[in-house]
C-alpha cells in the first residue's frame, strides 16, 4: 500500500519544509509514503527548500498555470507513481500533517473514496469574519443546489483512493474544491469528512487576491456548475420564473380588461407572449443540456478507461 502526499505550492519558500517535515513516514496499514510537490512556477527558494527537506519527487511548472492545473498534474503523477492513496495538502501549513493516518484510515477501512479534512469553519476565530461568513453562505448554497452533503466544501485537506483519483475530474480553471467534489458526486463515489482543524496562516491568500473578485469568479462558478452538472434544474428554475411572470402580467392584463376596458394595456400582453416563450425555451434548452450531459457522461467513463489504462498496464478496463 503506497501513499503520496502531493504538495501544489506557489513561492512557499517560509512554510513547505515545515509541511514536508511533519507529514509522517511511518502510518499503520501503509507502506510507502512518499512526498510529491508540485511547483506552479514559483519566483523564490520553494524548489530548492523542498529538496531540501526531503520531497521524494518535484514537477515543476515553468510558468504559474493555477491552483486547478497544479491539483490534477499533482494527482496524474501519483497515479503514475503508483499510488495506492494520494492525499492532497496545502503548501502554506495551513493544516496539521501529523493527522495524514486519521485522513487516510476511512479509505484504508474501505468506508469511503475521498475523505474531507474538515476545518469546522465555524469554530475558526482566526479567520476574517469576510471569509468565514462567506465560506458558510457559499458551503449553504452549494449544498441546496447540488446535493453536497454538510461537509467542508472548501477544505484542500484531502484524502483519495486510486479508484477515486482515477475518475475525478476538474472542471474550473480557478480551484478544484467544489468541482471535484461534484464530479465525485456525480460518479457515486462515496465522501465523508473527519475534524481536523486549521492554523492560522499570515500571509496573503494566493487564490484569494481580492475579495470582491473572488466573489464574483465563486458566483460565476456556481452557475457554470449547475448548468453542467444540474442542467434541468437550472434550466428548470429560469423557466419557471419566466413563466410566472408572463402569467402574472396576463393576470394583471385580464383585471384592468374586467376593470378599465384594457385600454392602452395591450403591450402587457406582448410582454406575457415573450416571457411565456422564453420559459419554454429554457425547458427546451434544459432537455438539451441533459442530453449533453449523458454525452459528458460517457466522456468521463472512456477517460477513466483511458486513465487506468495508462497508470495500470495490467489493467484490462
Amino acid at each position: 500500500m503506497k501513499l503520496i502526499v502531493t504538495i501544489p505550492a506557489l513561492n512557499e519558500e517560509e512554510n513547505i519544509a515545515d509541511v514536508i517535515r511533519e507529514i509522517p513516514r511511518v502510518i499503520t496499514g501503509v507502506d510507502q509514503v512518499e512526498v510529491l510537490v508540485v511547483d506552479d512556477g514559483s519566483t523564490d527558494r520553494t524548489v530548492e527548500i523542498a529538496k531540501a527537506a526531503g520531497a521524494d519527487s518535484l514537477i515543476r511548472h515553468k510558468t504559474n498555470l493555477g491552483l486547478a492545473k497544479t491539483f490534477r498534474d499533482g494527482l496524474d503523477e501519483a497515479l503514475k507513481r503508483g499510488a495506492d492513496i494520494i492525499v492532497n495538502t496545502d503548501g502554506d501549513n495551513h493544516y496539521d500533517q501529523s493527522k495524514i493516518p486519521d485522513l487516510v484510515q476511512p479509505i484504508l477501512e474501505q468506508r469511503a473514496d475521498i475523505v474531507l479534512g474538515s476545518r469546522k469553519v465555524k469554530e475558526l476565530a482566526e479567520m476574517p469574519a469576510i471569509n468565514k461568513y462567506g465560506n458558510l453562505f457559499g458551503s449553504w448554497v452549494n449544498r441546496k443546489l447540488f446535493g453536497f452533503p454538510p461537509v467542508d466544501l472548501s477544505t484542500g485537506y484531502r484524502a483519495y483512493s486510486r479508484e477515486a483519483a482515477l475518475r475525478v475530474n476538474v472542471f474550473s480553471n480557478h480551484t478544484y474544491v467544489h468541482t471535484t467534489l461534484l464530479s465525485a458526486i456525480d460518479q457515486k463515489l462515496t465522501i465523508v469528512d473527519i475534524p481536523i482543524r486549521a492554523r492560522k496562516v499570515t500571509r496573503k491568500s494566493r487564490l484569494i487576491k481580492s475579495i470582491p473578485k473572488h466573489i464574483l469568479h465563486a458566483q460565476a462558478y456556481i452557475v457554470i456548475n449547475i448548468v453542467l452538472f444540474r442542467p434541468i434544474r437550472f434550466f428548470g428554475m429560469l423557466a419557471a420564473l419566466f413563466i410566472t411572470v408572463g402569467f402574472l402580467v396576463v393576470l394583471r392584463f385580464l383585471y384592468l380588461y374586467f376593470t378599465e376596458g384594457g385600454q392602452g394595456h395591450v403591450q402587457s400582453l406582448l410582454l406575457a407572449g415573450v416571457l411565456i416563450i422564453i420559459g419554454f425555451q429554457s425547458i427546451v434548452l434544459g432537455l438539451i443540456a441533459s442530453a449533453i450531459g449523458w454525452s459528458r457522461k460517457l466522456q468521463e467513463e472512456q477517460l477513466y478507461r483511458l486513465r487506468k489504462r495508462e497508470f495500470d498496464p495490467l489493467s484490462k478496463a
